[in-house]
Order: structure tokens, then C-alpha cells, then sequence
């Protein structure tokens, strides 16, 4: 009995207690139960090449199902190494500045466990992925939201310098970004290098969708720009540039310095690699150099087809510059929120999308949806033909 009353007693100091099941999950799982197409969840309809599974199936089968080394494969950190050095014209360590993670979501909260601490603040620019703001909780940190400029959603860094002050320690940047599809130009890079330049603030880069830029333009990174390559971290991702979310591999590339940091805390959270996987992917990076190349066309076709087919409704947007995301506006149709309006379109439409509020602040109001275009083309034009009807479906809310 005394066991019972103390179980009775016992409650949960949650350090996240605003936070429940991510957006993504739940519209997924409504997908399914509405039997609805899926174009919510960044989940690409297309295998990894099948050289890749063959690699990786070869190496599974082999005597390479023992712990990687915490820092990666050898064979695949000199992969990487040797790809960014042709990319950017930079030498990178492989060993002390790469480092192989299971994921770039582990990546990015790895990194903000190791550089911010309590009373730190990191500025974040929303709309943000919704994984920045519970890892710099947990940290003991302090967002300062900054929100990008619409229409454009590019960054104000006039205000970006006047938010900076004596407890700034990170700043978070996203290109290709997710979820509107701006990416950041090499200007912006120069502007951000001024306001971090002779402070202790470093730079946080997510560019996972680094091979997905649209429309001939280059892919900016931190990496490529002499300034804040010191100073940041940039976080990729195997498992979007080759179809395969569901390996959770990706990496994290900065200097020594800063990759010392992030390995302290790396290694206690997940310490390495399925060993198999980072074999294959080595192996693919070498003996199959055109994926990379050929990627932008090969999301830009399926962005241009989703577009053309839009076009035909009423619903607002801008071509996506990069990722596998566009990003739509029904606010001329309508003032309902968007995490109605989505839970609405999924169960009457048969289209499931995220709604834009959740990449902001809580009790945001927003009027956007983010559609995923990484899907066969029955599947986008099916979906298209759908929200095209949009304005009728949105008449039948109560």
C-alpha cells in the first residue's frame, strides 16, 4: 500500500513540459488513418541508388559489423574530406575536423549541448526547425527569435546586429532553408561574418538540403567563406542528399577546436556509426560522383511539375530556391489557422502537409503549408488537383 501512495505522489519535473508529439509524426499518422497523400513529412517516395544498397549490403554480408571509430570510418571521412575539398577548394582535416553522426538532427543538438550553457542566448531565425528551440532548452539557453522578412524571407541584419549583446553565444542558420526553400547568398555570409567578427559567438550552419539549389545558383555555405569557417559548424545530411532518411546518417564538419568540443559530448550520445552504412556510402561517394551533381535537376524537375500544376488554383507561393520543400499561402482565402486548416485539407482533400505555425514561437498564427514535392508524379499531380480545391474545402469548416 505504501508503494501505491508513493507512485500516487511521484510527479515528473518535465525540463520540456510545452513539448509533445512532433507535427510531423501526427500528420503522417493522420495520413494514414485518412488514407490521404502523404506530402507533410520529408520523406522522399524514392530508394537510395541501388550501387549504394549493393555497397552497403556488401559490407553487411563482410566482417564490418563491429563499432566504427567515434570520429567515423576512416575510409568514410576521407570520402567527405575529399568531396568538400573539391566543392570549396578547402582542405579539411579528416580526422580532427569531420566528424560521421546518426543524423543531423543528433548533430545539431550535439552541438548546441556543447557551446551553449545556462544564460546563454542563441538567436534563431523563424520560421525554424522545430529541433533548435528544445535543444536549446535543454542546454539551459535562451532563444531570441529573429523572424525572416516576408514576402522573401530573407534576414534583417540590421536587426540581427542590434539583438547581439554580451550573452550571445550562438547564432543558428539554415540554408537551403526548411521550410520556406530560401537559401542565404554569399552576401549574407559577409554580413553575418561582421556582426560575429571579434566576438565569442559561433555560427551554427544546418545545410542539410545542400545539394537540392534550384535554378543554376550556387550552394552558399559556411565552409566556403574564409571568415566563419573558424567560427562554425556545418551539419549535412547522406540520408536526404541520397534518399535514405530512415539511415540517420549524416556529419558535422568544423575546426579542431570546435570539433574537440562537439566530440565530448558526441560520444555519450550515441559514440558511432552503423559500420556497414559508412562503408557503403564511402564507397558510393567515390565510384558514383554524378548523384551530387545531378541532384538539383533532379528535385528541380519535380519542383517545376508541382508548380505548373498549382498554378491552376488559388493558392499563393513562390518557386522553391532549394531543398525538396514549397512552402504555400491561403491567408487571401482565408483567416482560419493553419494547424486547423491542415487537419481540415488532409481529412476532406486527402492531402496531408505541415502547417507553417509550428516553425514559429507557440500561439503563432499563421496562414501557411509546407508541402513536401520529394514524391512520384502521380503523387504530385494527384495532390495539386486536390488543393486546387482548396477555396470550396475551406467554405465546409465550421
Amino acid at each position: 500500500g505504501n508503494w501505491v501512495r508513493r507512485r500516487e505522489q511521484s510527479v515528473i519535473d518535465s525540463k520540456l513540459p510545452d513539448t509533445g508529439t512532433t507535427i510531423f509524426t501526427t500528420m503522417s499518422q493522420l495520413a494514414n488513418e485518412c488514407g490521404a497523400l502523404n506530402l507533410s513529412q520529408g520523406v522522399p517516395d524514392f530508394d537510395p541508388p541501388e550501387a549504394l544498397i549493393d555497397s552497403v549490403r556488401r559490407h553487411f554480408s563482410g566482417r564490418s559489423n563491429q563499432y566504427a571509430p567515434m570520429a567515423g570510418a576512416p575510409q568514410l571521412l576521407e570520402a567527405i574530406g575529399q568531396n568538400l575539398q573539391q566543392r570549396f577548394n578547402v582542405e579539411f582535416d579528416p580526422q580532427n575536423q569531420i566528424t560521421v553522426t546518426p543524423g543531423a538532427t543528433e548533430a545539431l543538438f550535439c552541438a548546441i549541448q556543447a557551446l551553449v550553457g545556462p544564460g546563454d542566448e542563441v538567436i534563431v531565425f523563424d520560421p525554424a526547425y522545430d529541433s533548435y528551440l528544445p535543444a536549446i532548452t535543454l542546454a539551459g539557453g535562451r532563444a531570441r527569435h529573429i523572424a525572416l522578412l516576408a514576402p522573401d524571407f530573407c534576414v534583417d541584419w540590421k536587426n540581427v546586429k542590434e539583438k547581439v549583446n554580451e550573452r550571445t553565444r550562438l547564432i543558428i542558420v539554415n540554408t537551403p532553408h526548411n521550410p520556406t526553400g530560401t537559401t542565404l547568398t554569399f552576401d549574407d555570409l559577409n554580413s553575418l561574418a561582421s556582426i560575429v567578427r571579434d566576438k565569442s559567438i559561433f555560427v551554427l550552419s544546418d545545410e542539410v538540403y545542400e545539394h537540392m539549389v534550384f535554378d543554376q545558383k550556387p550552394a552558399v555555405s559556411v565552409l566556403a567563406h574564409d571568415e566563419l569557417r573558424g567560427k562554425s559548424l556545418a551539419v549535412s545530411s547522406f540520408g536526404k542528399t541520397f534518399h535514405a532518411t530512415g539511415w540517420k546518417v549524416g556529419y558535422l564538419v568544423a575546426n579542431e577546436e570546435l570539433t574537440r568540443e562537439f566530440r565530448k559530448v558526441h560520444q555519450f550520445c550515441q559514440f558511432s556509426v552503423v559500420t556497414p552504412v559508412q562503408l557503403g556510402l564511402a564507397e558510393f561517394l567515390h565510384s558514383c560522383p554524378q548523384h551530387l551533381t545531378e541532384l538539383p535537376a533532379f528535385y528541380q524537375r519535380l519542383r517545376d511539375r508541382l508548380a505548373h500544376n498549382l498554378r491552376a488554383g488559388p493558392l499563393k507561393f513562390s518557386p522553391s530556391a532549394g531543398t525538396y520543400f514549397q512552402m504555400v499561402d491561403y491567408a487571401h482565402l482565408s483567416d482560419l489557422p493553419d494547424t486547423q486548416v491542415a487537419h481540415h485539407l488532409t481529412r476532406s482533400l486527402g492531402v496531408a502537409t505541415i502547417p507553417i505555425s509550428v516553425f514559429y514561437p507557440p500561439d503563432s498564427r499563421q496562414n501557411g503549408l509546407r508541402l513536401c514535392f520529394a514524391k512520384h508524379d502521380q503523387t504530385l499531380d494527384e495532390a495539386a488537383q486536390r488543393l486546387n480545391n482548396i477555396e470550396s474545402c475551406l467554405q465546409t469548416i465550421a
